[in-house]
Parts: C-alpha cells; structure tokens; sequence
C-alpha cells in the first residue's frame, strides 16, 4: 500500500490552491487517517475540523467532480461520490431491550 498526502493525491485541490503550500489546513496538520476512519465518531470528529477550513467550499467542490469514494472532503462525509449525513456502524445493530 502506498501512502499519500493530500496534497499528492492528483486532482485532489484545484489548481489555485495547489500552487501554495498550505500547512494551516486540518487535513495536513492533523492525522489524515481520521479523514478516511471507519468508525463513525472519529469521521464526526474530521468533519468538526473542516468546520473553519479556509478551502472547505474548494474541497468539497473538488471533491464531487472528481466522484471521490470515501472520506471527508470540505466537511462533509462521502460514500461513492455522495455527500451522506451519516455513517452507519459496521455490523448489526444492537437489540433494545423491551
């Protein structure tokens, strides 16, 4: 498996934005596999951190042309190029006792 920045990933910014090194952005700074998490609060917690993103409009933007398949893009959580309100928990839900 080969790991990539953002910031490597083709397409990923629009050409403006690709320009300038850009070390303020949550996405560069923080951990980006919580981007890319599975478990549903940690991709809560990505989508938090885009919340005062200078670039979130860009990024999510750039993110539907491209039909990205997973992940947290300008503060929104996409599964297969649609933005989606929430992920649901792997596995089966639990019972509620009656």
């Amino acid at each position: 498996m080969i790991a990539l920045t953002l910031s490597e990933v083709p397409g990923a910014w629009p050409d403006a934005l690709a320009e300038q090194p850009r070390t303020d952005l949550p996405c560069h700074t923080g951990d980006p596999d919580l981007f890319f998490a599975e478990r549903p609060e940690q991709l809560e917690q990505a989508k938090a951190l885009c919340g005062p993103c200078p670039v979130r409009a860009e990024c999510l933007a750039a993110a539907l042309a491209r039909n990205e398949p997973w992940g947290v893009w300008g503060g929104e959580i996409l599964d297969h190029g649609v933005v989606i309100a929430r992920k649901r928990p792997r596995g089966r839900p639990r019972k509620v006792a009656a």
